[in-house]
């Protein structure tokens, strides 16, 4: 079933809730639009995340260290999409 977007007079277009869901994105995420040459375009979730979501990840005082063996492992999973 489609979905029907209003497009406002400045040329913008609000995505529906039930969309970016399908996309699975989330406020500060990014989209890629690929304009198709018959009219169409192809919209998808960008891989990976902004840059803003390492803000924090720095110990504060009196917080537990970690190991090198848990950031290789931290590391690694982020990698493959875990995190």
């Amino acid at each position: 079933m489609p979905i029907t977007l209003t497009v406002t007079a400045t040329g913008q277009v609000t995505l529906r809730k039930k969309v970016l869901e399908h996309l699975g994105v989330r406020p500060g995420d990014r989209v890629d639009i690929d304009l198709l040459p018959d009219g169409r375009m192809l919209v998808r979730a960008q891989q990976g995340r902004p840059v803003t979501t390492i803000f924090g990840l720095l110990p504060r005082p009196g917080t537990p260290t970690r190991s090198v063996e848990e950031l290789n492992e931290a590391a690694a999973a982020g990698w493959a999409g875990e995190r």
